[in-house]
């Protein structure tokens, strides 16, 4: 199998690949990375380029302070996704009011609360309701240099900066007025010891601090199969976390990974894929709701030529990048120029939990993911503010992210606003989500956008069909992965789970629900 090397730095969130790939700070080596991965990939600031310096048709600004333009990657900002998943405007009544919306991620980010309350005056929405706490300790922020090698402390620090921001700024933009909480803890990246369990303590110390029905959120992962033969008792002692917050009205909600029906072997702190499907823990956990990702065309349509992303020089290929004005369409997300697109597949661990003996059809006799959807693309991200670490970042920016760390947030968010609503009709927040939404009497006709297969342009990886990652080839062209992805249907399958969700109807579904 390939080193995907390229694709593991980019789930680390900011790496800097070089032309042909992610370009951003850069994390620790590859060889010493995270055995724990956020799961946000930052498009690279080499597709950005001053506006008087453009050639063709703009198809992403990035907002003050930098006002940069790309003509290859598109973006969004909350207005545009709110609409389109069928919220009203940021300033609307569906805010989340009176909800908590709890966000974990190793490390934080020292600039959250600045950085958020910049987000939401560039968009005109309320002042946020932002807290960040450390019950595991202050994580050490000082002097990250993004080159060291350790697996924690400074360098780490600034890999996970930008996956807080994300998820503050995106959780916030789909439920303005909710009590938004991120919960940070300090080591995260040896994966036995400190930083899958200090994750789970945290979570579980968030259980008993927060009110009944929090909405937690969770944008990082570890492969299922790297705990080998102590999966099943390991992540039975994590799912006691889940369990207790599900029994006081909690839902929890976890990403469901950047890398297909592959996963990377980590527990030598290998970079390689495996022969075979994984998923990844937490989000295949049965009390865990798992948001896989779809691309969002909204105003615009991919429509590639050539199966070549880059050119000899490294710059974008007009044939591989091509794209049209106009069109709304919504696909599973697999993104053949960095070999990234949703997670999904059937657990070696668990059997299938009873509500998904509906789907049995599906998942046979193991705990299929994902749940559900939303947008997770690059080329098709959201605009995020970032001021953390100016000595290694430069000053004020905006990035461009994607990933299942993108989509979480929002699905939990979005789902907060059910709580809202079932309040206003005097019901108790949801819970356990997964019961309800594979429950015979939820109306997923009226609460889901079915995810089917969609073709773009002429070329084989613009028919977007499964979730198999796509390599890159000595010759500069993308061919499938020897990985086996899997099917993107109608109904139920494992790529986006019953779909991307029409707000208006899940929320109405979730109010009506018992």
């Amino acid at each position: 199998m390939k080193n995907r090397s390229a694709i593991l730095a980019a789930a680390l969130g900011i790496a800097a690949l070089g032309a042909t790939g992610f370009s951003a700070p850069t994390p620790p080596p590859v060889a010493h990375s995270a055995s724990v991965q956020p799961m946000a990939l930052r498009a690279p600031d080499s597709a950005f380029t001053d506006a008087t310096s453009a050639q063709g048709a703009v198809s992403c600004q990035r907002p003050a302070p930098d006002n940069r333009v790309s003509t290859t990657l598109h973006c969004y900002g909350p207005d545009q996704l709110r609409s389109f998943y069928g919220l009203g405007p940021l300033a609307s009544s569906n805010d989340g009011a009176g909800q908590t919306i709890v966000l974990v991620d190793a490390y934080g980010t020292p600039t959250g609360a600045n950085d958020l309350s910049f987000f939401a005056s560039t968009y005109g929405g309320p002042t946020p309701d932002f807290s960040e706490v450390y019950p595991l300790g202050q994580p050490d922020y000082k002097n990250p240099t993004g080159n060291g090698v350790g697996q924690s402390g400074p360098n780490a620090a600034a890999s996970w900066a930008g996956e807080a921001s994300l998820d503050i700024e995106w959780a916030y933009a789909m439920a303005p007025k909710a009590h938004i909480v991120l919960v940070a803890t300090p080591p995260a990246e040896t994966q036995g010891v400190q930083g899958l369990p200090n994750l789970m303590k945290a979570i579980d110390w968030a259980v008993g601090a927060y009110p009944s029905g929090t909405v937690f959120s969770m944008s990082f992962g570890t492969d299922e199969q790297a705990f080998g033969g102590a999966a099943a008792a390991q992540f039975a002692k994590f799912d006691q976390t889940f369990q207790r917050g599900l029994a006081k009205g909690d839902t929890f909600f976890s990403s469901a990974g950047d890398n297909g029906s592959t996963g990377v072997t980590r527990s030598h702190r290998q970079t390689t894929v495996g022969s075979t499907p994984e998923v990844s823990y937490p989000n295949v956990s049965p009390y865990v709701t798992s948001v896989g990702g779809t691309q969002v065309m909204s105003g615009w349509q991919w429509a590639p030529t050539q199966d070549m992303p880059f050119l000899a020089s490294g710059a974008r290929n007009p044939a591989y990048w091509s794209w049209t004005s106009g069109g709304s369409s919504e696909n599973v997300w697999n993104e053949s120029f960095e070999g990234i697109g949703t997670g999904g597949g059937l657990s070696t661990v668990y059997a299938r939990p009873s509500y998904q003996n509906t789907v049995s059809g599906v998942v046979g006799a193991k705990r299929g993911v994902p749940d559900v959807a939303f947008n997770a693309a690059v080329n098709g991200g959201v605009l995020t503010y970032e001021t953390y670490f100016p000595t290694l970042y430069g000053g004020p920016r905006w990035g461009v992210y994607g990933g299942t760390s993108a989509a979480s947030p929002q699905f939990a968010a979005i789902t907060a606003i059910g709580n809202q609503q079932r309040a206003a009709a005097g019901k108790g927040p949801i819970g356990f989500l997964n019961p309800v939404i594979y429950g015979a009497s939820f109306d997923k006709s009226a609460a889901f956008n079915d995810i089917v297969p969609h073709t773009y342009g002429t070329t084989p990886s613009g028919v977007l069909q499964n979730n198999r990652i796509w390599d890159l080839g000595s010759d500069g062209f993308v061919t499938p992965d020897p990985v086996p992805g899997y099917p993107t249907t109608s109904g139920y399958d494992l790529t986006t789970g019953w779909g991307s969700p029409n707000a208006p109807g899940y929320v109405g579904q979730l109010v009506a629900a018992q």
